[in-house]
């Protein structure tokens, strides 16, 4: 086993680095960069921007230098000096631009998951041990509604109803005095009364689709051979249900973690501005249509290191959980 994890962390030296290739690639297709975006932005107010600031970026960024030379620049910074870069629109470093927001970001997401967990579980284990009974179908119904209805669809729903009905907005993470302001008690108080609607939003398709595919694979899992033999040898229903299949449904979950770690720092960027919310989602959004290079790069290769150690984690924790795993040395023999 120890072998195998250093192998999967020497690969993922390459690995990243081909991603960080690809991705600085990928952020400089669009025509011009962020200073001739600056350029315009300034020519279309009919100002004129100072040769001063142009000769700033040129030197410290490499604007209007080969590709390859502005990404061993980036590059530079990350490895050698732990520095992400430099956010042109927000004009401060990238480290200092997703702070609070990053907090946000992972509490959202966070909560989010802990939501679909606790009730996707109970739900799923329901409706496969009481396959076609009335409370299966109905919960069917309602998991089919909520893989059906977008989440932004759902977002743009419960804000007219609670405008009609409250006269409330309930968009946003926070009340608006402290919109701007660091983050303290009060602020954290206003975020966890404001958390539940971003929650229930973002977390009504992951739910649907978790019980769907939980109750499938626990249905297989129960009609095999060795919980036949189990119930028919007195071992009591409740323990035959999770001493052994519902570990076994659990495989596709555990799978998931790869997906789930990049998704708690992305958060769910289409919702975030439908509901305003304070996250990284926006952000990259809009880092990548001001060609904010330095901001976009830096989150992108931050999502592709969380897939890379997700997949690690899943893989370790699946040999944990099913024993008919195998990896490294032990999958030869």
């Amino acid at each position: 086993m120890l072998d195998y994890i250093i192998r999967r962390l020497l690969v993922m030296v390459p690995t990243l680095l081909v991603i960080s290739m690809l991705v600085f690639v990928i952020i400089q297709l669009p025509p011009g960069d962020y200073l001739t975006t600056l350029v315009q932005e300034y020519q279309d107010r009919g100002e004129q921007i100072g040769e001063e600031v142009l000769a700033f970026y040129r030197d410290n960024y490499g604007f209007g230098e080969p590709m390859w030379k502005q990404y061993l620049l980036w590059m530079k910074g990350i490895l050698l000096e732990g520095n992400m870069g430099y956010s042109f629109a927000y004009e401060m470093p990238v480290s200092d631009v997703v702070g609070d927001r990053m907090f946000l970001t992972i509490l959202v997401s966070f909560v989010t998951i802990v939501f679909v967990y606790i009730v996707a579980f109970p739900i799923g284990v329901y409706s496969a041990v009481n396959q076609y009974s009335p409370g299966d179908y109905a919960l069917t119904f309602i998991g089919f509604i909520g893989l059906a209805t977008p989440n932004f669809l759902l977002a743009l729903v419960l804000m007219y109803l609670a405008n009609e009905w409250t006269g409330a907005s309930i968009g946003g993470l926070v009340d608006d005095h402290l919109r701007d302001a660091p983050m303290s008690w009060e602020k954290f108080v206003s975020v966890l009364q404001h958390l539940w609607v971003p929650v229930i939003v973002i977390g009504t398709s992951g739910t649907a689709g978790m019980i769907r595919r939980l109750r499938a694979n626990l249905l297989d899992e129960l009609h095999k051979q060795y919980v036949v033999t189990a119930l028919a040898k007195g071992v009591p229903p409740k323990k035959a249900l999770f001493k052994y299949p519902l570990r076994m449904a659990l495989n596709p979950f555990i799978a998931d973690i790869g997906n789930i770690l990049p998704e708690i720092i992305s958060g769910s960027a289409i919702v975030s501005i439908v509901l305003s919310l304070e996250t990284t989602g926006p952000m990259l959004l809009r880092a990548l249509e001001t060609q904010d290079m330095y901001l976009a790069g830096s989150f992108l290769m931050v999502l592709a290191l969380l897939t890379v150690v997700g997949n690690l984690v899943s893989d370790l924790a699946l040999a944990f959980l099913d024993p008919r795993i195998r990896l490294g040395a032990e999958a030869s023999k």
